[in-house]
């Protein structure tokens, strides 16, 4: 039984934007699960995938939390 997660910022696609919607986290459980069938033969209802969405503060790189990070290289 596969158990897949997923770990998306939790920041939108568009401004004023501060998640993943439903509809495209839907799409991902939908995408991972049909892969995992394709690729490992592993039923649709046999697979579990779980979307987590991190807030920008608890994560980064570049040695730098995200939103310094984005600043600095907007700077560039």
């Amino acid at each position: 039984m596969p158990i897949v997660t997923i770990q998306v910022t939790r920041e939108g696609a568009k401004p004023g934007v501060d998640s993943v919607t439903a509809e495209k986290k839907a799409e991902l459980i939908k995408g991972v699960s049909y892969l995992l069938l394709d690729v490992l033969k592993k039923p649709l209802e046999a697979t579990f995938v779980v979307v987590k969405e991190v807030e920008t503060e608890n994560w980064g790189w570049g040695g730098l939390p995200t939103d310094q990070y984005g600043k600095q290289r907007a700077l560039k």
